[in-house]
C-alpha cells in the first residue's frame, strides 16, 4: 500500500498570479494560513505556517521552488501522539518516530495562460492506520486550500474567515 494522494483545481487567472498567491506569505495569509506565513517560499528555507483553527505553527521545509512551475515542501507527517502501549511491545499501527511527508505543487498554464491548473500531491506516509487517517485529513486540507485559493484569487473572497473559529 502506497499512501499518497493528488488534488487539483483550475483557477481562472494566469499562472504567475496563482503561483505568487502561494509563494508570497502576505497573499497566502490572506486566504489559507490564517495565523500567518513567516516568509516567502524559496528553495532551502524553512518557513512556518500558522493557522488560528489549529494549535501551533508548522515548520515547512522548502525543498525546491521553480517560479511559476513547481513548489516542493516537506513537513511533519502529524499522525498524532502514540497511545500508551501495552507491555507486550509496539503496535504496528503506531508510528515509532517522527518523519516527514513530501508535498509537490505544480502550476500549469491553460488556455493561453488565462487559466492555471494547480495540482497538489502528498506522499511518504508510513503504512499504518494512523498514517492513513492523517493522509485523509491532509487531503481534505489541501482540497480546502485549493477552494480558498480559487475564491480569493478570482473573487477576493476569503472562504476561511470564520469557518473554523
Amino acid at each position: 500500500m502506497d499512501l499518497k494522494f493528488r488534488v487539483a483545481a483550475r483557477i481562472a487567472r494566469p499562472v504567475h498570479e496563482v503561483f505568487e498567491a502561494v509563494a508570497d506569505p502576505g497573499k497566502l495569509s490572506s486566504y489559507f494560513t490564517t495565523g500567518g506565513a513567516s516568509s516567502r517560499l524559496e528553495t532551502g528555507k524553512t518557513v512556518t505556517w500558522d493557522f488560528h483553527d489549529y494549535p501551533g505553527a508548522f515548520p515547512v521545509e522548502v525543498v525546491e521552488v521553480v517560479p511559476d512551475e513547481k513548489i516542493v515542501l516537506k513537513w511533519d507527517a502529524a499522525e498524532g501522539e502514540a497511545p500508551n502501549l501495552p507491555d507486550n511491545g509496539p503496535r504496528s499501527d503506531v508510528a515509532a518516530a517522527p518523519y516527514k511527508t513530501t508535498v509537490t505543487m505544480t502550476f500549469t498554464p491553460l488556455d493561453g495562460d488565462t487559466r492555471t491548473l494547480v495540482e497538489i500531491r502528498e506522499e511518504g506516509w508510513r503504512e499504518t492506520q494512523s498514517a492513513l487517517q492523517a493522509s485523509y485529513g491532509n487531503c481534505q486540507g489541501w482540497s480546502q486550500m485549493l477552494d480558498a485559493l480559487k475564491a480569493w484569487v478570482e473573487h477576493g473572497i476569503n472562504l476561511r474567515e470564520g469557518l473554523y473559529v
